[in-house]
């Protein structure tokens, strides 16, 4: 049986990278957050009796689930707001840069050098950017088998296809992306 601290450190473990995951997605970091806790809630209300090694692939399916559920409100809303949208104020002064606020993983401990550093973050800047405009469904198999680390079944039961579409739509997530980076400059 799980406990509440089990529970809570898989919540931590996987927190940062569904939070991205989410916010490529939906392109809202605020709505990306509201998402992201929905999916906590829901996990730890209907499933904290399952046993722990359930839990990866239920909370990618609810959080992916919770996605497509958002994607479906905003599509009435801005059909219901679209005419009133005259009537409102556009003020988008607070701009919450994601990037920044997400921690780098430094296993090198000062090693690298500042010019190093500053190329590195650049690259990555610039793969995170192609990896946004990648089409919906190529980015979420990418980012479950790439970033989530998840197999060819595990992304297939998430995203509710055959495993035969998780594996066109990764292959077809690699070559954009490597097209794109080798026209900025990027090789492996």
């Amino acid at each position: 049986m799980a406990t509440d601290k089990d529970l809570s450190d898989f919540l931590k473990s996987v927190e940062k990278r569904a939070f991205k995951r989410t916010v490529y997605a939906v392109r809202d970091d605020e709505a990306a957050l509201d998402i992201l806790q929905d999916s906590m809630i829901r996990l730890a209300e209907k499933y904290a009796d399952r046993p722990t090694a359930e839990w990866p692939l239920l909370f990618q399916r609810i959080l992916s689930n919770a996605t497509m559920d958002w994607f479906r409100r905003q599509k009435v809303r801005n059909a219901v707001v679209q005419n009133l949208s005259d009537f409102e104020g556009n003020s988008d002064d607070d701009e919450f840069d994601l990037l920044e606020a997400l921690q780098s993983v430094d296993g090198s401990l000062g090693a690298e050098s500042a010019a190093d550093a500053v190329s590195r973050e650049q690259i990555l800047l610039l793969i995170e950017s192609e990896i946004a405009e990648l089409p919906a469904r190529q980015r979420e198999a990418f980012l479950l088998r790439y970033w989530e680390e998840f197999d060819v079944a595990e992304t297939a039961e998430v995203m509710g296809c055959s495993e035969g579409s998780v594996k066109t739509h990764c292959s077809r997530a690699v070559h954009a992306l490597a097209k794109a980076l080798r026209a900025k400059g990027i090789s492996p």
